[in-house]
């Protein structure tokens, strides 16, 4: 999988430029369907990562890219999940994500592309 460096809003994987959040499960790219989670905005400020979301638990390391500043919130759920399901979480902002996702074999990723 060929990653390219992300700009605010956008990352071109395989030479497909996404200009939305993104999934990465077992090598295939999906967009990230944050519907589930909107429903915490509120209480967050940002729409956050939930366990709600259809999260790929399918490996040993995922890595979740927060955004470009990091702005992304993640609950405390996600966390629990991953430990219930000895999944190492990495969690970083999205330029860290990216370098660390070409870096990590078999690592599954969620990517947010703004904030």
């Amino acid at each position: 999988m060929n990653i390219s460096a992300a700009s605010f809003g956008s990352v071109e994987i395989d030479g497909v430029l996404y200009t939305k959040d993104v999934v990465i499960d077992r090598g295939m790219v999906r967009k990230r369907k944050k519907k589930p989670s909107k429903i915490y905005r509120k209480d967050y400020g940002h729409t956050p990562l939930s366990a709600d979301e259809d999260i790929p638990w399918s490996c040993d390391v995922l890595i979740i890219g927060t955004g470009q500043e990091g702005g992304m919130p993640i609950m405390d759920e996600v966390y629990e999940e991953a430990e219930r399901r000895g999944v190492e979480l990495r969690v970083m902002n999205t330029e860290e994500a990216i370098e660390e996702l070409r870096a990590a074999e078999g690592a599954n990723a969620i990517l947010h592309l703004t904030c």
